[in-house]
């Protein structure tokens, strides 16, 4: 009788890719995946470790597993047990604990758990590893979209932030590996592709004698037929240069979507966050991109509230985020991490001025969102739709355009994984564009 396993994800896309691997290689194996609810015999938590909450969260996932059959073997995998060894060797519900580059073990692992009926524990030094772990996937679930990890590790050290510590430093996988996968996917009906990694900005930097770059690996990327569309995660600021833009720019299937990570609008707070450029340097870079791309949507993530962020400080980093006009402006509250320099650094602001600092930003945020949709209004543009979605009492095929903008359209037809050429005509208080087909 098969084994049933259940799978929780928490964090962030590359955590996301490796459940997805983690369950393909448990379907490989013979078990059965199940939704994650009693009745399991295995339940595989892949735990995030980004922040202090993140870290209750995990906990309280791996306490709810083992609640809902207390005979079940509870694994808890990735960035929480690397980070924290201590504490999850201590927790009872835990029975085997996979540390970050040894989920590709999951089975063997497992299956000795299962037998011998004894906690395991397979983990590594993180910090002292140059192999990139072989996990892959050969389908998505979402079916038109796939993320695909390409680099692992981060080298950054920024003040607040625990990764590099949880996942090592900066290791790339090779092109033709990833080119493989983005083959099969392609073979399985996906049609857009989303490069991503912990520090992307930083792949091929730990094997420059291969002569392996980002660009490259796009450019590698943009020749596998089937794929139409190419997107790009989170990119650091410095690795856009008027070559790469150029480049980007002339390949077609590259989305003009650009996630450039911010933090802060202040050079002082920058320097603070350990972040490695300048306010106006990152000015710059957005100039580099719109010169190359026409109304490329912009995104980025903004912290409010960090350690010694004066009244002055904060106005200089919203007037930047009002100067630059993105399309999406993602806030976060200072979280103080544990382990890291920012937690012991003096001038900790209460959690109140945090919060209206972000409130401040958000309402900023959704004023050129629209303002950026707006932009589209009456213009044609392909979408890719994905699924039906009901909106306010009416069912829409769902889909997004290049530029990530979320486009709906009233459709008898089955739209699902179809491209196809949209009038954008209105504009729902959701940041939903409504659209015809013509």
């Amino acid at each position: 009788m098969k084994k049933k396993v259940a799978l929780h994800n928490l964090g962030c896309k590359v955590n996301a890719y490796e459940t997805e691997a983690m369950q393909q290689l448990l379907e490989a194996a013979g078990y059965e995946i199940v939704p994650f609810a009693p009745g399991a015999d295995v339940y595989v938590i892949n735990t995030c470790t980004v922040t202090n909450i993140a870290d209750r969260k995990s906990r309280q996932m791996l306490h709810k597993a083992k609640k809902m059959n207390p005979e079940a073997v509870v694994v808890a995998a990735g960035c929480y047990v690397q980070a924290g060894k201590e504490k999850a060797e201590a927790d009872p519900s835990i029975d085997l604990i996979i540390g970050n580059n040894k989920k590709q073990d999951l089975i063997s692992v497992l299956e000795q758990c299962l037998e011998t009926k004894e906690r395991r524990e397979e983990m590594i030094d993180i910090s002292h590893t140059k192999e990139y772990e072989k996990l892959q996937i050969d389908r998505t679930e979402e079916h038109t979209r796939a993320y695909i990890k390409v680099q692992d590790g981060c080298n950054q050290f920024c003040t607040y932030c625990v990764i590099p510590y949880a996942r090592g430093r900066v290791r790339s996988r090779k092109t033709a590996d990833v080119v493989r996968e983005v083959e099969r996917l392609a073979i399985s009906g996906c049609q857009e592709v989303v490069l991503t990694g912990i520090h992307l900005s930083s792949y091929g930097v730990d094997r420059k004698e291969d002569g392996e770059t980002l660009l490259s690996l796009i450019q590698a990327v943009h020749q596998v037929e089937g794929i139409k569309r190419i997107r790009l995660g989170s990119l650091e600021p410095g690795i856009v240069t008027e070559e790469f833009a150029k480049e980007l720019s002339q390949l077609k299937k590259m989305c003009p979507h650009f996630h450039l990570s911010l933090q802060s609008g202040c050079t002082d707070t920058l320097k603070r966050m350990n972040r490695r450029y300048t306010a106006q340097e990152y000015a710059e870079k957005c100039e580099i991109l719109r010169k190359y791309f026409s109304c490329p949507a912009l995104t980025t993530d903004v912290i409010t509230g960090f350690p010694g962020e004066t009244e002055e400080e904060f106005s200089q980093s919203r007037d930047f985020v009002e100067k630059i006009g993105f399309y999406e402006t993602h806030i976060f509250p200072y979280s103080r991490r544990e382990g890291t320099k920012a937690a012991g650094m003096p001038e900790q602001l209460p959690e109140g001025i945090k919060k209206e600092r972000s409130r401040v930003l958000i309402e900023i945020g959704m004023k050129h969102q629209r303002e950026f949709m707006e932009k589209f209004l009456g213009q044609k543009r392909e979408v890719l739709f994905e699924e039906r979605q009901d909106i306010q009492g009416t069912a829409y095929w769902v889909g997004h355009t290049m530029e990530y903008l979320k486009v709906a359209v009233v459709s008898d037809e089955d739209l699902g994984n179809r491209i196809l050429e949209v009038k954008l005509k209105e504009i729902l208080p959701e940041g939903i564009m409504i659209g015809k087909i013509d």
